[in-house]
């Protein structure tokens, strides 16, 4: 279950560098973990038994590489004294899905942080390699619950054109701007700024896309991208 929910909160990291990077960093994490897992189990087959757990256990532990150095700390708070953030708690779900099968899940966990730290120190250049269509076709087919996901993907949402994103804002956005005080507004507003963009840039998409955080989402990948 632990596993399911990372999956599904690691898929920011599509929104933030776009469909066809975060498939590189899947294939990359995927192939370089398992030869490490392979290495490991080659080189002290006298002490593990029973083999490893199965599962995408390198790829998910992989993605907490960028979720620690790139996705900001949005909230704190505290709890008796002990004090908390809003990243905490995908840390506490990742260290229960690291020991929950001991050394045969803590093995594959370990080889996907390497695997990560490689693609962050950018060896062989793989940050600058752009998979073909036809090629990232296959990646998503064969990655789909990593890869795509229905209407949360940046694929699939509407494109919104970059200019909007500088277009001076209707009077009811003008001035200095009021936080919502409609929940789903600061909702949204918190799942872009944990997406990696500051506050100010985010309320701006959304009062642009009238608070379609899909849409808003576009317009802030666009306007970096540009």
């Amino acid at each position: 279950m632990f596993g399911l929910y990372l999956l599904y909160y690691f898929r920011v990291f599509e929104r933030q560098i776009g469909s066809n990077k975060y498939s590189v960093f899947i294939l990359f994490a995927t192939i370089f973990s398992t030869l490490f897992e392979l290495m490991i189990l080659v080189v002290f087959k006298d002490y593990i038994s029973g083999g490893l757990a199965p599962g995408p256990y390198g790829i998910i532990v992989s993605l907490f590489v960028p979720f620690f150095l790139d996705i900001p700390v949005s909230t704190r708070f505290q709890i008796f004294s002990v004090r908390f953030s809003d990243k905490s708690f995908v840390y506490l779900a990742g260290l229960q899905l690291l020991l929950s099968s001991w050394k045969r899940s803590f093995i594959p966990g370990f080889c996907g942080v390497i695997a990560g730290l490689l693609y962050r120190m950018n060896i062989f250049r793989i940050q600058k390699l752009k998979l073909p269509k036809s090629v990232a076709s296959t990646a998503s087919w064969l990655f789909a619950p990593l890869v795509s996901g229905g209407s949360s993907t940046v694929s699939s949402r509407r494109t919104v054109p970059r200019e909007t994103i500088d277009a001076p804002l209707g009077p009811q956005f003008q001035g200095n701007w009021v936080a919502p005080t409609m929940a789903e507004s600061e909702a949204a507003i918190s799942t872009l700024v944990s997406m990696g963009f500051d506050r100010s840039s985010a309320i701006r998409a959304l009062a642009q896309a009238r608070n379609d955080i899909n849409a808003a989402a576009d317009l802030l990948l666009n306007s970096h991208s540009q």
